[in-house]
């Protein structure tokens, strides 16, 4: 196998215009492509596909122990997490601060988890080194 990067990443939501309005119009990702039930966004890297839910199947894998966390980079994560809040967006932890930075978790509109990371290593562009364990713990 010879596996170049991360493609993307897959969730099955149970209102696809919500999660639209959260990840596009609230956390800012770009629209890559829209289809009737599938929803490209982001423009480098990993791209967030959203595609419905299972009307019928049991929605889980939305916690810390066994679920899904997107992790974003933030350059302020203070204003970040008020402006989350000033729209009503669920916070699942608020600011905690550690030697690699400073990062908050809020929850989207199938209760994903989101992380928020403002690093506090020199190059802010940069993800794993001080960030690999760092969240959501």
């Amino acid at each position: 196998m010879n596996i170049k990067k991360l493609g993307n990443v897959i969730l099955a939501v149970k209102d696809l215009d919500k999660s639209l309005v959260f990840y596009h119009e609230i956390i800012g990702l770009p629209i890559k492509r829209q289809r009737r039930t599938w929803i490209d966004l982001g423009t480098s890297g990993a791209i967030i596909s959203l595609h419905p839910a299972s009307l019928t199947a049991e929605h889980i894998g939305s916690s810390i122990e066994n679920g899904i966390t997107l992790g974003f980079l933030v350059g302020d994560i203070k204003s970040a997490v008020e402006e989350l809040k000033s729209k009503d967006i669920k916070i699942y932890r608020e600011i905690v601060e550690r030697e690699a930075g400073k990062n908050a978790i809020v929850l989207d509109p199938d209760d994903y988890l989101v992380s928020l990371f403002e690093p506090s290593f020199e190059d802010k562009a940069q993800q794993t080194s001080g960030y690999q364990g760092f969240t959501p713990a």
